[in-house]
């Protein structure tokens, strides 16, 4: 089923197709390489995208994968209904560690949020110090980094997140506050569409003593003047992930492509696809960023359940572990697990 739009004026905002149950009862494969540990460095809880709360969670990591821990990222997620604007994203924070408590007790069950990357609105400048202080207070041991999204394009709006100021990176307000992520030992989450990333690349230059993830190889657009015309879409994404692969303090995170904002169309099939079509449809994105950057500086990520559009949560682990096949053990190693683990500090 499709999410109601939300009406906050044109653009149009593109539908999150949802498959129903019964198309994700049948998205199922045994593991592949089922002793490999895993991080998955990307997921939500949400009211959103059908709902997604941690005993659903649990269900997926425990579908025969080893997934040791999991990195929360911010989505908007119960946030404080009240109290100064700057601090009502500390709730999702706050919601998030009582689930991750709450797992903790659970026997076999991995290091649920083992990191949290939250929210701080960086437009507040140097005054963004009291959030971030309040994020770590909040995180309990947790708080690892920050997310604004910049992913703006004029033709269309997408996804839960309010949209954002178009040019968010390089304003000059923005990066007064993420000069303070340094000082509170903090990294950086961009999400962003691909012609956004001479920004991201601009920033991580500015800035190079921050880490700086890059989440869903970069956004590559198959939505709004790319419908229909990936070539185009890659031939403008490719340069830019070329200039940031010169700036060390980036990692790229290799997923995120389950919705039709990058033009998939996969909980629309009858069927749902397998591992080895995923794989194929994922190869012309994920194999050049795994060379340019090497394993060091890429982790496959789950973004779920964004991406159940795209199929269940051990599938798309199998899709993942199908284009790793051709990587040795230290390099599997790092993209499934050692990435994450140094990035996020788990």
């Amino acid at each position: 089923m499709n999410e109601p739009a939300r009406d906050d004026g044109n653009p149009p905002l593109l539908p999150h197709v949802q498959p129903d149950a019964a198309w994700l009862a049948a998205s199922v494969e045994a593991a592949l390489e089922p002793a490999l540990p895993i991080i998955d460095p990307h997921h939500h809880f949400s009211e959103h995208w059908g709902g997604y709360g941690l005993d659903d969670l649990l269900r997926d990591a425990g579908s025969g994968h080893d997934v040791r821990a999991t990195v929360y990222v911010q989505c908007g997620w119960r946030c404080r209904s009240g109290g100064p604007e700057a601090l009502r994203a500390v709730g999702e924070t706050e919601a998030v560690v009582a689930l991750a408590e709450a797992a903790a007790a659970r026997p076999g069950a991995p290091a649920v949020a083992g990191a949290i990357v939250g929210h701080a609105e960086l437009r507040l400048g140097d005054a963004v110090d009291e959030v971030l202080a309040a994020q770590v207070e909040a995180g309990r041991g947790r708080f690892r980094g920050v997310r604004n999204s910049g992913a703006w394009h004029a033709a269309f709006r997408h996804g839960v997140l309010a949209r954002p100021l178009p040019g968010l990176y390089a304003d000059a307000a923005f990066r007064r506050g993420y000069a303070c992520l340094r000082r509170h030992g903090l990294s950086f989450d961009a999400w962003v569409y691909h012609p956004q990333l001479v920004e991201v690349a601009e920033l991580a230059a500015a800035f190079p003593d921050t880490p700086l993830v890059l989440d869903h190889v970069g956004g590559v657009l198959g939505a709004g003047p790319y419908r229909g015309r990936r070539d185009a879409a890659l031939a403008e994404w490719w340069p830019q992930m070329q200039r940031l692969a010169r700036c060390p303090n980036v990692s790229v995170k290799l997923g995120g492509l389950g919705t039709s904002v990058f033009g998939f169309d996969f909980a629309a099939q009858l069927q749902p696809p397998t591992s080895e079509q995923l794989a194929a449809a994922w190869r012309p994105l994920f194999e050049p960023v795994i060379e340019l950057f090497g394993a060091g500086r890429c982790m496959f990520e789950s973004n779920f359940p964004v991406d159940r559009g795209a199929a269940g949560y051990g599938v798309v682990w199998n899709a993942f572990k199908r284009l790793a096949a051709g990587a040795s053990t230290a390099e599997k190693a790092l993209l499934f697990h050692d990435t994450a683990r140094r990035v996020y500090r788990l």
